[in-house]
């Protein structure tokens, strides 16, 4: 019985459509949720590394020191947890598909540029100490 059963759905697999979609020949749909890769704006980042903690993979590491955001493609499994973290939103996905890598090209480091904006200078209380008689 088992022969008539795969008889039947290698038959019923020819006569059909594929379900899945015949790539590179046909481009993959792109949508507002597809995930290409991480891509960080060094102008807003304040060198957290929230986005380091929660990598899964551990691709992502920040040196606050040298103040550097780096990142190892191809550890990155584009999940989108280091852009759902982020508290100033400096990380973003991208929704263009780039091919797989056929070899390692490195860990891609990127300077942060975020300046630190000055404080307003503090008001000095009063001589009285602030309170009406």
């Amino acid at each position: 019985m088992a022969f008539f059963e795969m008889a039947k759905t290698a038959i019923l697999t020819t006569l059909k459509r594929p379900s899945t979609r015949r790539y590179p020949a046909v481009p993959a749909k792109v949508t507002p949720l597809s995930r290409g890769k991480v891509v960080i704006d060094p102008a807003r980042c304040i060198s957290c590394g929230m986005c380091m903690k929660k990598c899964p993979s551990g691709a992502i590491c920040v040196v606050k020191d040298e103040k550097t955001w780096s990142i190892d493609r191809l550890k990155c499994v584009v999940c989108n947890c280091c852009v759902d973290v982020c508290p100033v939103h400096c990380l973003t996905m991208e929704t263009g598909y780039s091919p797989s890598m056929t070899r390692h090209q490195g860990v891609e480091v990127i300077p942060i540029t975020y300046v630190k904006p000055e404080r307003p200078p503090r008001k000095e209380p009063d001589e009285k100490g602030g309170q009406d008689s």
